[in-house]
């Protein structure tokens, strides 16, 4: 069992120097501490459920390790008004004006860049950037100037909103959709939310519009059919004509998850047993309903795998294999998990990546067909992506009341295992060490409480029945092979 959260006084492990009698009488010493800690965490869980939070809250700090404090300085608070520049800044926003007059470019786009990189706080400054380099058409340039002014300040609508309009210029509706999609999502409290969700329902409109007129000239067939060169016989999926992909595209995310999620029920072995799958079905029910998307029909599968692995499909299917169950200390940690499989559905992650390159040769990535060991996720989700999933699923865990650093603890569990066996993900995706980093901040920022329902007790029992049926499919396996 791995202590994420160990008591004060904890005795680490030596296993150089120490006799097999002194590791034994260690291992039972740490096993007595972790005993003594899920006691202690069970009481608080009783409290907490019973409404007596400050007397759990005082359980679950003794237990609980403190986090970090240190945070990393935010970016300048940003500057909307010219007049509130500093004096250097004001004679370079007077130069650009001035060039902007006599429609010199040069002279407009030198103070202009000067400007931006010395004050990236002053968003008129990005906006007037963008603007006139699209002006000079260099469309390119432009994006590049909002993508980075964006990653600066994300909650900036004034930024996003000329990035969306970009985006669309270029006909790139589908990731015009989604940044707007994911603004609302990630920005909730902003008066604009529902202005970006109008808007990325508008531009993925114009985007299934775009398709049907290629499905009409029979484009998109021979463009998928000339990538891939090769006939999908034998998948999961069996063949799927480029035709059939486009028609599941224009159908949305949740026919392309509906679909995929029938047939990877077929071919994985699911768990079946009724309390661990009522169990995994309530965690992902209760997240759900914050998650900001009430399009989607959410369900909730286990599959009969040991692994620590989950994987999210489009329109909220999502699948925890039961080793996450098993290797995981707590419900908020599972729930961490479910959380962030589910962000990833949410901010249409997956249909994204499918979007941008065909069905046939992402959704053969949805289903984790090998024992990669602690393969989280199994799509090629970029950083940024991650991050978003790890963002959202840390706030849906503090708004339905579970303590907030589940994500971050099971964070710690994969780290433990990527020691041993690094999945082959990896190079593409947030070191596991930066992302626990980063959690952490992300709480403590945010003022996220981590002194919530941790879910020991109950866990403890749905783990124990899940690590029996894993015991009896494992002989079952052992006994197919030998006939």
């Amino acid at each position: 069992m791995n202590v994420l959260l160990p008591l004060p006084g904890a005795i680490a492990t030596e296993t150089n120097s120490v006799s097999p009698q002194e590791e034994t009488n260690q291992k039972l010493q740490k096993r007595l501490v972790e005993l003594q800690r899920d006691r202690q965490l069970m009481v608080a869980d009783s409290l907490y459920l019973g409404g007596q939070f400050a007397e759990a809250e005082k359980i679950y700090r003794q237990v609980k390790t403190p986090l970090a404090q240190t945070i990393e300085p935010e970016p300048p608070e940003p500057i909307l008004d010219p007049a509130n520049l500093s004096p250097a800044g004001k004679v370079y926003w007077r130069e650009t004006q001035a060039g902007i007059a006599q429609n010199l470019q040069t002279k407009t786009l030198v103070p202009l860049r000067l400007l931006v990189e010395q004050y990236p706080e002053f968003i008129p400054g990005h906006l007037r950037l963008a603007e006139i380099l699209k002006k000079y058409e260099k469309p390119d340039d432009a994006l590049a100037v909002l993508e980075k002014a964006s990653a600066i300040y994300p909650a900036q609508p004034e930024i996003v909103r000329a990035k969306i309009t970009a985006l669309a210029a270029e006909k790139k509706w589908m990731e015009a959709s989604l940044t707007a999609r994911q603004f609302a999502l990630l920005n909730y409290n902003q008066p604009q939310q529902t202005e970006f969700t109008l808007i990325a329902e508008e531009n993925l409109k114009r985007y299934k519009s775009h398709l049907r007129g290629q499905l009409r000239g029979n484009a998109i067939a021979n463009a998928i059919t000339g990538a891939l060169g090769y006939a999908l016989t034998g998948s999961i999926f069996g063949p799927i004509s480029a035709v059939q992909t486009t028609a599941m595209l224009l159908q949305g995310e949740s026919s392309v998850g509906k679909s995929v999620s029938k047939q990877a029920r077929k071919q994985l072995k699911m768990v079946e047993e009724p309390d661990t799958v009522a169990y995994v079905n309530e965690i992902g029910q209760k997240l759900a309903l914050v998650a900001g998307r009430n399009d989607f029909e959410y369900e909730f599968f286990v599959v009969m795998e040991e692994d620590l692995n989950a994987f999210a499909l489009p329109g909220g299917k999502v699948f925890i294999n039961a080793g996450a169950i098993s290797k995981t200390n707590s419900e908020a940690e599972l729930a961490g998990l479910i959380a962030h499989e589910l962000s990833h559905a949410v901010l249409s992650h997956g249909f994204q990546l499918v979007a941008e390159g065909n069905l046939v040769s992402n959704v053969t990535q949805y289903v984790p067909l090998g024992s990669t060991v602690a393969n989280l996720f199994v799509l090629n989700y970029s950083r940024d992506m991650e991050r978003q999933a790890d963002t959202l699923g840390t706030r849906l865990l503090a708004s339905t009341g579970y303590a907030a650093d589940g994500l971050r603890n099971l964070m710690i569990i994969l780290g433990e295992q990527e020691k041993n066996n690094p999945p082959s993900w990896l190079s593409s995706h947030p070191a596991t060490d930066n992302r626990v980093d980063y959690l952490e901040k992300l709480i403590v920022r945010n003022q996220y409480n981590r002194y919530a329902y941790e879910g020991v007790g109950r866990h403890a029992q749905i783990k124990a029945k899940v690590k029996k049926l894993l015991v009896e499919q494992k002989q079952q396996d052992e006994k197919k092979r030998h006939r």
